[in-house]
């Protein structure tokens, strides 16, 4: 009566899916690291919900206008539930040895996932924004 699910491989595995809903578990990838990302996402038709349960994970928010991007930085705490709205551009900096459980609408990472690569000085600019917020309470990447 019970299910379980459990994702161990690199990357994003939504295991349970249901009508108009998903859960997926992300563990570390290159260009989800805490000093690799090369892009920002949106998703127009659903909010993600983000729980991590171990390793460091900074979740980053941007706004984009024209050319111009922001940066908002928050360094997960485990067991704690953070919410991206719909529409918001939103990525994920991870240590090697993060996992986090995400919750979504039903065929999210198909449908409804469009990226903005960085350009120019983006990157360099969140490398200093995630660095700025792991160290801001002595920790080290």
């Amino acid at each position: 009566m019970i299910e379980k699910y459990w994702h161990d491989a690199e990357g994003y595995n939504p295991f349970l899916i249901r009508d108009g809903w998903q859960v997926a578990q992300l563990n570390y990838v290159p260009t989800h690291g805490l000093d690799d990302m090369v892009d920002v996402e949106v998703h127009r038709q659903t909010d993600e919900v983000f729980i991590l349960f171990s390793g460091t994970a900074v979740l980053v928010a941007a706004s984009v206008e024209g050319e111009e991007i922001d940066f908002e930085c928050v360094r997960m705490t485990p067991g704690v539930t953070y919410n991206i709205p719909a529409g918001v551009w939103h990525n994920i900096g991870m240590s090697q040895d993060a996992r986090m459980i995400i919750v979504e609408r039903s065929g999210t990472h198909l449908e409804d996932c469009q990226h903005r690569p960085f350009c120019g000085s983006e990157a360099e600019l969140l490398r200093e924004a995630v660095a700025a917020v792991l160290h801001a309470d002595g920790t080290c990447r």
